[in-house]
């Protein structure tokens, strides 16, 4: 007691001594209201994965690789080069990757190959035509025909066309996880008529008619492809509309004074929530959890798109916005889901971010301060198409589980960077 007696006198004493003209004032603590949005800022795709195929001599194979979640097709087009305008292909929707079991299609899928015409060149004798690739002058030579594509065995021109297992056999493997080998072989070399198959697209997709339409005009560079074997246009028209896109689920945000309130980088996560919202999108346990922080002072959940109603992740051109008051020694986090993988949120580090800076609010553009980070709860998948991953999985909580710490995304897979991905700015009244 003397000595906190003894404290205070020589306080009185300190400021006694000071010249009046010189009173010291303490400025009070600053607050204010900040407002965040967060904004899924990518481009919407139409298709998961795309590429291009060389030309396949009598006697050649070809192969190439891809992932694919259940849901996904496979389509593809090469032509046939012996003809004017015909090519190979599925039906226009493409052939199912996986059965109705949820199984990997594997095997041979030859019977599933049909040959169309593209309706842009008048059919000559296959193997004859003068305007066909192997003996035109030129690329895009030969009559218009100004139609539609449709099987060439409605097309009814006359002429005799080789069975298709006599030029082309498919077959697929799945390769473990969400990988597939297509190998394509040229069988003509053992029959009468023989034709290489040229140039071709593969295109993998959830649904749409990405290479062709029956029935309808050829477009995007498909004509260009079926009549010269040409497959430039068409591969750029599909790489162009192929990628990886997420949506980003409801999340949590959190602010504290001290500590690290959502994670540890570093240490293994268990208990707090971090696990649902990382792998499955859903942020209430670990808000829940955050009521029994003293070290947080405000926490909420954001969960409804701006201008929807009813809780729902983000797509690309949607944003989530949480409104809360803070003081000066305060930190922000949040946490939100990258939908389209196993376990993996992005956030700010693990203490979050200050909201003042010498008494003035944090504002604008902070997302250079975001990270991806894994949960280490789940083993990671192919981007986008693991099948244990939350649009794909049979329900929560699926996938291999793990038990490692948490830390910035390094499992050997490519993800988009995340001013790519998203948006986050903060505005304080």
């Amino acid at each position: 007691m003397k000595k906190i007696l003894s404290l205070a006198t020589a306080g009185a004493l300190l400021f006694s001594a000071c010249n009046s003209d010189d009173d010291v004032v303490m400025n009070p603590l600053q607050k204010g209201v900040f407002t965040v949005r967060v904004e899924n800022i990518q481009t919407g795709k139409d298709f998961f994965r795309s590429g291009t195929s060389d030309a396949v001599g009598p006697g050649g194979s070809l192969s190439f690789s891809f992932n694919a979640g259940k849901g996904s097709r496979l389509s593809f087009a090469a032509m046939l080069a012996q003809s004017n305008d015909l090519f190979y292909g599925f039906a226009d929707t493409g052939l199912a990757l996986y059965d109705a079991n949820g199984d990997p299609v594997t095997g041979d899928v030859t019977s599933e190959i049909m040959l169309w015409d593209a309706g842009t060149e008048v059919n000559q004798e296959p193997g004859a035509g003068a305007d066909q690739a192997p003996r035109q002058a030129g690329a895009n030579t030969g009559m218009d025909e100004n139609g539609t594509v449709r099987l060439v065995a409605d097309v009814m021109d006359g002429y005799t066309y080789p069975a298709n297992s006599e030029v082309i056999q498919m077959s697929l493997a799945h390769d473990g996880g969400s990988e597939f080998t297509v190998t394509i072989n040229n069988v003509s070399d053992m029959y009468a008529f023989q034709s290489p198959i040229a140039p071709g697209v593969w295109v993998v997709h959830n649904s749409g008619m990405p290479v062709f339409t029956a029935n309808q005009v050829v477009a995007n560079g498909l004509e260009g492809l079926a009549e010269d074997g040409e497959n430039a246009g068409t591969g750029m028209f599909l790489a162009d509309n192929s990628g990886y896109v997420s949506p980003f689920a409801p999340g949590v945000f959190s602010v504290s004074t001290v500590g690290y309130p959502l994670f540890i980088d570093g240490e293994v996560q268990a208990g707090n929530g971090l696990e649902k919202l990382a792998e499955d999108g859903d942020p209430g346990d670990l808000d829940t959890y955050l009521n029994g922080l003293s070290s947080v002072v405000g926490h909420g959940v954001f969960s409804e798109p701006v201008g929807q109603s009813g809780g729902a992740p983000i797509f690309p051109g949607d944003a989530f916005e949480f409104t809360f008051e803070a003081t000066e020694g305060d930190y922000l986090n949040l946490a939100t889901m990258l939908g389209q993988s196993n376990d993996i949120f992005a956030a700010f580090d693990d203490m979050g971010i200050a909201l003042f800076n010498n008494g003035t609010p944090v504002t604008g553009d902070v997302t250079s301060m975001l990270k991806l980070w894994d949960a280490g709860t789940e083993v990671n998948e192919y981007p986008g198409a693991g099948n244990n991953q939350a649009p794909r999985q049979a329900e929560p909580n699926t996938g291999d589980t793990e038990e490692v710490k948490v830390m910035q995304v390094n499992d050997g897979f490519t993800y988009p960077a995340v001013n790519d991905l998203l948006k986050v700015t903060i505005s304080a009244n």
